[in-house]
């Protein structure tokens, strides 16, 4: 969705996920307070969320077991949430690579969800059409590779939420200087305040792995189906930032670092 007001709860929207007793009481979902989501006040400087997925979490051991039994049954909608109780939902603050294999999924529901970053797997899910994150309030930006995802044209997205969006215009996290080479850092092993991320392997442009070049990570805001989101670029060149488009209308034009840049007046009410 483009627009929203105050953060809300909306009980069984999509089928959703939870009890609304539960909900209510935000046992499903952690409180974020990293920027003021509700009115347009920007503070100087954000960071990501730091948390590392536990991959022994009963909520994250169901939930691979339901992505096993999506890709084998080649459902069109998956909507794994709604297998899991309010505390198995608070496990999970990523979705695993192995979302690659879902490439029969249509329309993808994380309505509610406690996710806190989104793995650039997501872009194998060739015949994705439909995004709902919504109200998914600590998940801040998108990998770049959801672009890769060509048929997708609906999203509902809880846009107060994101970097940089128009209505609050809250900054980006300050991204790390560009290495022309990766020798040295593990890649597979990355601390995710300094990087977004835990793992970077390949180039979000041209696909190439990261470990044969360099890295450089970039902001840029596109509209993607229905929503302008942040997308984190994680490069492996300068050519491949060249190649990037320009951003979406009304938004920071170029690719960017984060931190304190220059963005075009919020339309918060």
């Amino acid at each position: 969705m483009t627009s929203e007001r105050d953060p809300q709860l909306y009980v069984n929207r999509w089928g959703d996920t939870s009890d609304p007793t539960l909900e209510r009481r935000g046992i499903r979902q952690d409180a974020c307070a990293c920027f003021d989501q509700s009115r347009p006040h920007p503070r100087a400087r954000v960071g990501f969320h730091t948390e590392r997925q536990d991959t022994s979490a009963p909520g994250w051991l169901r939930l691979l077991e339901l992505i096993d039994e999506a890709a084998a049954d080649g459902r069109e909608e998956f909507r794994p949430l709604v297998e899991l109780s309010a505390e198995e939902r608070r496990q999970i603050v990523t979705l695993p690579p192995s979302i690659a294999r879902l490439t029969k999924v249509k329309h993808l529901v994380l309505y509610g969800s406690n996710l806190v970053r989104i793995p650039p797997e997501i872009g194998a899910m060739t015949n994705l059409e439909e995004f709902t994150p919504y109200t998914s309030y600590r998940l801040h930006w998108f990998p770049y590779e959801l672009t890769r995802c060509k048929k997708l044209t609906r999203s509902t997205v809880s846009t107060r939420a994101l970097f940089g969006n128009y209505k609050l215009r809250p900054p980006f996290p300050h991204l790390q200087p560009s290495l022309d080479s990766v020798a040295g850092l593990a890649t597979g092993e990355l601390d995710p305040r300094r990087w977004g991320t835990t793992a970077v392997h390949r180039c979000s442009v041209c696909d190439r792995p990261t470990g044969q070049a360099g890295l450089q990570q970039m902001w840029i805001s596109l509209r993607v189906a229905s929503d302008v989101l942040p997308l984190l670029v994680n490069a492996c060149s300068s050519a491949c930032v060249a190649a990037l488009p320009g951003g979406a209308q009304d938004y920071i034009p170029t690719p960017h670092k984060g931190g304190r840049v220059d963005q075009p007046p919020s339309d918060g009410d």
